[in-house]
């Protein structure tokens, strides 16, 4: 059951990422051509939504910026900003969760899910912070639908990052972050039916709607040149509510941690 965690909890909060590096990406070019930053690397993430194990999965993070309009790629995410505003941001969201496939013990037995492709919208607002962005507080919410018919749910995910260290070589933020799912995504990735609890043993088990889970990290980069650096992220989101009380949770563990390093390059 190898399943991606979702556009806004990819990488726990990757704003407090893409909120530090741009602070440091290029001054806009007089010639109107894009400017930003991106970064690539590799990491772990939970096996499956629930998992007690990990596994590798590559991670990506861009803020590019072009006419007014800011494109940022989040995890296995994109959304944009269509707002012309340094603190105000609104805009798209699309992303997807990959299926859950070929998990050990009891949860193989369970049917497997497919992708789904989720979209929708946010909207996010920065506080604070002086010309390098340093002590600023960016707050974020995202709403988000599956479109493809596979879990037909609907996530909203709050956000709050705090650049605690940023300057023209360095940056540091924190990140808390809570969401909420609806009853037809928990009742996919966290419930069991007669049928699952037969074939795989595990207790039947139908969660409701509620906040899934609570968590937090700490993002750090270092640019070592004027266009390359090194990004690196750790936290981890702790399940509550019904879906911490599914029998896939209880086979697993209530703490998903996600780490990660990647190389940066601003222009």
């Amino acid at each position: 059951m190898r399943s991606l965690i979702l556009i806004p909890l990819a990488f726990l909060a990757a704003t407090a990422v893409t909120a530090s590096s741009t602070a440091h990406a290029q001054q806009a070019p007089d010639d109107g051509a894009p400017h930003g930053m991106v970064a690539i690397g590799a990491g772990v993430v939970p096996e499956f939504d629930g998992s007690g194990d990990v596994r590798p999965f590559p991670f990506a993070t861009a803020d590019i910026r072009w006419r007014g309009i800011n494109f940022q790629v989040r995890g296995a995410g994109a959304r944009v900003d269509v707002v012309s505003d340094p603190r105000l941001a609104i805009g798209p969201v699309i992303g997807p969760r990959l299926p859950r496939r070929d998990a050990d013990g009891r949860i193989g037995r369970l049917p497997e899910i497919g992708t789904a492709i989720e979209a929708g919208g946010y909207i996010g607002y920065r506080l604070g912070g002086n010309q390098f962005g340093q002590g600023a507080v960016q707050l974020d919410l995202t709403m988000v639908h599956d479109i493809s018919n596979t879990h037909n749910g609907l996530l909203a995910t709050g956000s709050a990052s705090y650049a605690a260290v940023q300057n023209r070589d360095i940056f540091l933020s924190f990140d808390l972050q809570t969401s909420w799912a609806s009853a037809d995504y928990s009742r996919t990735y966290f419930g069991i039916d007669q049928n699952g609890a037969t074939a795989s043993g595990l207790a039947a088990y139908t969660p409701g709607s509620g906040f899934r889970d609570v968590g937090g990290g700490v993002t750090a980069g270092y640019w070592f040149s004027e266009r390359f650096g090194v990004i690196a992220r750790a936290g981890a989101t702790y399940l509550v509510g019904d879906i911490a009380d599914s029998p896939i949770v209880d086979e697993g563990n209530r703490w998903q941690p996600a780490a990660g390093l990647m190389l940066s390059f601003r222009f």
